[in-house]
């Protein structure tokens, strides 16, 4: 492979560890569209002829034939998964083959293929997240009206609706579905013709490469063009944060489903058993994608490491930016549709959610609230008349809209009966009226843009 410049070959382990075919063969789509790209380009120039280009078009096709039937062979004396794809070449056409390589680097090339395999990565992960944000929207029109406890430091808090907590799910994979996008317009500039470094002294048209290959335009500065994985990085940041919104959600999934909470029930597609309690249904569907996050977030400090301070232009370092990316994408794209799956068919005890909501004085803001609305009093103080009626309510065991309005006048003279309208929990949850906030017809509004949104 190296030509005159080398009287020996490389010893065994440098073979090993010079080799990254086990892992970029994933790329042979992207380098064959690429290798298309420029024979065409090529030929169109004028750099190599007609006849030359179309053998080398036609060997190419066979190649993609080749591959897409048998897989990618590995041979370590190949390298890669580029002079995998020019030996083959060679074996079916013969000298011609070389020429493909006119004008380029596999420093160009691998820096074009790894985009474009992102790009189609970004395109996948963006359905699946569009699949999912239709599941929780689903779900959440189901559930608009459907009161749970509403929970801070996981103590109860205010009740909401469980359309409303499903929602807030969607604005998640909202924010991550935008950052994918915002990830897929910066990389999409194409290296070819960039060659090693330094570019190429061939009349190469690289607009023409990067209309074919649908990217916007020929990158700006070769030396960048070559050494550059910010778009590596993007990717993995932005799987990095929707790997855990889905851990979130993951989480909340197994607390709902143990029995002190009691809140969800997951479907046997998706929950496991125990080799010797034969009661347990395990959540492990949800525990995995938990888990994922974790090895996603540490393939994006992989990379992050590798990059660091590596001078212009390529270094071997990088041959190991495929890797984490390669990790990270196949966990995300299984945790996104897993949690679908879940979201989609898992029971929901209402009742019982309904009770924990009526439960833990969750409307004790509610109390506060109509103090400052129809007493006038400060906020502050109504907090401390609050506090003291949820006292009498616990030594009681009662809930505070059990307290008579006597034990209430007890405790402040200007609470009046009008309190007893604010204190259950569909009063409550249908006075969180505000934009955004958990009021069934807010819900409901919300639900509407997104499906509009989602089309």
């Amino acid at each position: 492979m190296w030509g005159g410049r080398f009287g020996e070959g490389p010893a065994a382990v440098m073979r090993e560890i010079n080799a990254s075919i086990p892992f970029d063969k994933r790329l042979w789509r992207q380098d064959l569209a690429a290798s298309r790209a420029h024979v065409v380009m090529l030929a169109a120039q004028g750099i190599i002829n007609g006849e030359d280009a179309q053998a080398i078009a036609d060997g190419l096709e066979q190649v993609a034939a080749e591959y897409e039937k048998n897989g990618v062979p590995e041979d370590l004396d190949l390298e890669d998964i580029h002079m995998h794809v020019e030996s083959r070449l060679a074996e079916l056409i013969g000298p011609v083959a070389g020429r493909l390589h006119t004008a380029r680097s596999r420093n160009d090339q691998v820096a074009t293929d790894f985009r474009l395999w992102v790009r189609d990565a970004i395109d996948a992960v963006d359905a699946g997240l569009a699949a999912f944000q239709k599941a929780l929207v689903a779900r959440a029109e189901e559930q608009a009206d459907t009161i749970m406890p509403g929970f801070t430091h996981l103590q109860s808090a205010q009740p909401v609706t469980l359309g409303h907590h499903l929602m807030a799910y969607y604005e998640m994979a909202k924010r991550d579905r935008s950052r994918f996008a915002d990830a897929r317009a910066r990389l999409n500039q194409c290296p070819l013709g960039s060659a090693a470094l330094a570019g190429t002294g061939f009349p190469i048209d690289r607009a023409a490469t990067a209309r074919a290959l649908h990217f916007d335009g020929p990158t700006a500065n070769s030396l960048d063009s070559v050494s550059d994985r910010d778009f590596a990085l993007d990717y993995l940041m932005a799987a990095t944060q929707c790997a855990l919104h889905l851990s979130r959600l993951a989480e909340e999934i197994v607390i709902w489903a143990s029995q002190p909470y009691g809140f969800a029930i997951l479907p046997d597609d998706y929950s496991t058993g125990s080799s010797i309690m034969p009661q347990k249904r395990n959540p492990d569907a949800a525990e995995l994608v938990r888990g994922h996050s974790g090895r996603i977030a540490g393939c994006m400090t992989a990379l992050v490491m590798t990059m660091k301070g590596l001078p212009l232009a390529y270094a071997k370092d990088m041959q190991d930016d495929k890797p984490p990316v390669f990790e990270a994408h196949d966990l995300l794209a299984l945790s996104i549709a897993a949690m679908t799956g879940m979201v989609e068919t898992m029971g929901f005890s209402t009742g019982r959610m309904r009770a924990l909501a009526e439960s833990g004085f969750s409307t004790a803001t509610d109390l506060a609230d109509w103090l400052v609305r129809e007493a006038n009093v400060p906020f502050r103080e109504a907090h401390h008349i609050v506090g003291s009626a949820v006292k009498m309510a616990e030594d009681q065991g009662m809930l505070l809209a059990e307290l008579s309005l006597a034990d209430l006048k007890g405790i402040d003279e200007r609470i009046g009966e009008g309190v007893f309208g604010v204190l259950s929990v569909d009063a409550s949850v249908a006075s969180r009226a505000s934009h955004g906030g958990t009021a069934p017809d807010q819900v409901r509004a919300r639900i509407a843009e997104a499906k509009e949104s989602l089309g």
